[in-house]
């Protein structure tokens, strides 16, 4: 069983870091995508950030240069560092696996919500 549990978020002022954790059980990061999405109020979930089972990541155009994806698979964690925020990087943000063991689908975490003051 898949479970993804995120941590880290808060309120956070313009300009601010944050650091977003995901614990996950039930895959092995060598043979998961995982990756990073939000969602404002009102809006669709976006992708943010993504890194394959091989180490291979990709940004949102939004967040490039800004926002860093990793992993460590002794701690079986995801994380998302975050800095220079801005008011508009404001959301819920969520963990995604895709693998074996999700059946190939994608598995949510509860979410975690960042708010950026400006």
């Amino acid at each position: 069983q898949v479970q993804l549990v995120e941590s880290g978020g808060g309120l956070v002022q313009a300009g601010g870091s944050l650091r977003l954790s995901c614990a996950a059980s039930g895959v092995i990061f060598s043979n998961t995508h995982m990756g990073w999405y939000r969602q404002a109020p009102g809006k669709q979930r976006d992708l943010v950030a993504t890194i394959t089972s091989g180490g291979s990541t990709d940004y949102a155009d939004s967040v490039k240069g800004r926002f860093t994806i990793s992993r460590d698979s002794a701690k079986n964690t995801l994380y998302l560092q975050m800095n220079s925020l801005k008011p508009e990087d404001t959301a819920v943000y969520y963990c995604n696996a895709r693998g074996p063991a999700t059946g190939g689908l994608r598995a949510w975490g509860q979410g975690t919500q960042v708010t950026v003051s400006s």
